[in-house]
């Protein structure tokens, strides 16, 4: 058995910031957003309870039309996979980076929190929002590392 692995994420959270689309090259659309996730425990010796925030950068891919639904602070929940990627900073320093590839983004919540049906996931998403046009696609920070076709995981 040991041929076999899994590399399985489930995570419900409220987005840090607003979704981005951004395209690579070939037109793929890459869809990046932050999720906050809380642990609350009571420390044994004081008897306090205490919280701590873990924070995920998450992606999704061929997905260009979900942004608008993924704004700050909506709870969502993901599922995917975790996935790390390297590159070279400025100073010719490798650095690693560890983000979910999210095979599924459901938003929660009732309709008074997003005014919009709290089923609504990435299938269904650019359907019911209609035929829109392609946006350009952004210019990349200077420092930031480029999304190419080689970084879409199919």
């Amino acid at each position: 058995m040991a041929s076999r692995s899994v590399n399985k994420v489930i995570l419900i959270g409220h987005l840090g910031k607003d979704a981005e689309t951004k395209f690579t090259t070939g037109g793929a659309a890459k869809t990046s957003f932050t999720l906050a996730t809380n642990r609350r425990w009571k420390d044994q010796q004081t008897g306090e309870f205490k919280e701590e925030t873990d924070w995920h950068n998450i992606v999704l891919w061929r997905q260009e039309n979900v942004a608008t639904y993924l704004t700050k602070g909506k709870q969502v929940y993901v599922e995917g996979r975790l996935q790390t990627r390297s590159y070279e900073d400025k100073e010719n320093q490798k650095r690693y980076f560890t983000e979910v590839v999210a095979d599924d983004v459901i938003l929660l919540g009732g309709r008074g929190e997003s005014g919009a049906d709290a089923s609504v996931d990435q299938r269904t998403a650019a359907s019911q929002r209609g035929p829109q046009p392609v946006p350009r696609p952004p210019a990349a920070a200077p420092d930031a590392p480029i999304a190419s076709d080689d970084d879409v995981p199919f």
